[in-house]
């Protein structure tokens, strides 16, 4: 039966949802608060640089893929995917650098730079891997948790797989040397976990990116973006941009459309929300069509850091320096470091950083001679009471005169193009609760059926996709909450 479909957000979850619906030939709108679609894959372009303003490495491209053969189409005639090597280059405090990738007999030589003794650990490591990566993404990521019984079939695989310990705690049992703990565990971070309170089934991001690689697309992550812009348009679905929903309306408990800020209404027989859960619930969604219970879940939830994100343009190229295009820089704290981005909820001094340097891959995203970057820092989420507006000049100031200290020499006098985000802009333009980079914490106790669901308990018709529902942040995570929806929708109709 043909529904009329609408989706709130063009984040990646609520293109991949769009899609795959109307492959299954439903009539689909999007309505998106921003001019272009994108979500937190916004892309800024001023002076011809072009800047990703979200996620920025691309793994499991296999799930686009089946998008596109689900319209018909071949991936491949619309956006290109190349490999990066190193999958990632990680400096320690001392600026001594670690590479990582996907070909096991030059991660075993990195290894030895370091602790010889931690070859054959690793290796036990990975093979460990497989069995999380095989129950957790291959059979969980895209089935829906919706019942109390559908957790309960699987806790005895989660305590099998060892889900109680942490990933820096099991990863710890394989590996000896500090540095190299670190190495093997940051991955968390990337979905907007803590690696020492994130469950252990996290620990199969690194079989993931083994398995298939880490890819860039050509023209940046917003290429994807515009991609699935056009498939969209191609399948008929209607954009609508500048067009910020204020509620969803609801009848007799059924969810039956939106009204937008402007007042006008917009029927529909089922909604997809790709905005923020929280957000969705406590401004979407009418308080007395929420349970008590929703109310108390979304405040006691608790909520991943935020993030201070520099998009900077240089008017000179770094290509002599030793940075990759993707580079995980740690400070000389670690564990004390995030326990105080995510415990204390505390705004420090020092930092670790990601740095992002697409254009020595693609040199178009800047003119020519130009050199485009961002630098993004963890930081705790608004609850830290951080006056950002106050803040954020000193925070990007200490984090320019770092790079240019130890990686990227004379940068303050070169950089022609600067933008920078903070908690506000994830509480503020993204609607994200608490400024929340990620949305809910990827901790065991908010894992599957504890995490909001991805139908509405409390609305009927209505449906979440995104990182604040199953199975939850990172590309993989949200273009797997578009496959429930759309299972669900489609069973829906069958029913």
């Amino acid at each position: 039966m043909k529904k009329k479909i609408i989706v709130i957000g063009s984040g990646f979850g609520g293109l991949a949802t769009a899609s795959r619906l109307l492959s299954q030939g439903h009539d689909v709108e999007i309505f998106e608060k921003r001019d272009k679609p994108g979500g937190r894959a916004y892309v800024y372009e001023m002076d011809g640089f072009k800047f990703d303003g979200g996620p920025t490495v691309i793994t499991a491209p296999f799930l686009f893929d089946e998008i596109f053969e689900a319209a018909g189409k071949s991936r491949e005639d619309y956006f290109e995917l190349v490999p990066c090597d190193p999958f990632y280059r990680i400096f320690n405090a001392e600026g001594e650098k670690f590479d990582y990738n996907g070909d096991h007999d030059f991660v075993l030589n990195e290894i030895e730079k370091w602790n010889p003794a931690d070859k054959e650990g690793y290796t036990k490591f990975l093979k460990s891997t497989k069995a999380i990566f095989n129950k957790g993404f291959v059979e969980l990521a895209d089935q829906p948790f919706l019942s109390l019984w559908d957790m309960l079939k699987v806790v005895p695989d989660l305590i099998k797989l060892q889900s109680h310990q942490t990933v820096f705690k099991y990863i710890s049992k394989y590996i000896e040397d500090d540095f190299l703990r670190k190495v093997f565990s940051f991955h968390p971070l990337l979905v907007g976990g803590n690696p020492f309170d994130t469950t252990s089934i996290y620990a199969m991001i690194h079989y993931l990116e083994r398995e298939w690689g880490v890819h860039y697309a050509m023209g940046g992550t917003g290429a994807i973006v515009e991609s699935l812009q056009k498939l969209i348009e191609e399948q008929g679905g209607t954009f609508h941009y500048n067009a910020e929903v204020d509620e969803i309306t609801i009848e007799h408990g059924k969810a039956t459309g939106i009204r937008l800020k402007d007042s006008s209404t917009h029927k529909a027989d089922q909604v997809v929300s790709n905005a923020d859960v929280a957000f969705t619930y406590r401004h979407m969604i009418p308080e007395k069509e929420r349970s008590t219970w929703t109310n108390r879940k979304i405040e006691r939830t608790k909520y991943s850091m935020s993030l201070f994100v520099i998009y900077f343009g240089t008017k000179r190229r770094y290509l002599d320096s030793e940075l990759e295009h993707h580079n995980i820089i740690l400070g000389e704290r670690y564990e004390e470091l995030l326990a105080d981005i995510f415990h204390d909820k505390k705004l420090t001094d020092d930092f670790s950083l990601y740095l992002h340097m697409p254009t020595k891959t693609d040199p178009s995203l800047a003119p020519d001679g130009c050199e485009g970057f961002y630098v993004l820092s963890p930081v705790p989420h608004l609850d830290s009471g951080t006056d950002w507006e106050q803040k954020a000049k000193p925070y990007r100031d200490a984090i320019i005169s770092f790079l240019e200290e130890n990686y990227l020499p004379n940068l303050e006098e070169n950089i022609v193009f600067e933008h920078h985000i903070d908690p506000l802009h994830f509480q503020q333009t993204l609607n994200s609760y608490k400024g929340s980079a990620f949305s809910v914490e990827p901790i065991l106790t908010q894992s599957a059926w504890f995490r909001p669901h991805n139908k509405s308990e409390d609305v009927d018709d209505l449906f979440f996709v995104g990182a604040g529902t199953h199975p939850g942040a990172g590309l993989p995570g949200v273009l797997s909450s578009a496959k429930i929806a759309e299972d669900l929708i489609c069973d829906n109709d069958r029913d």
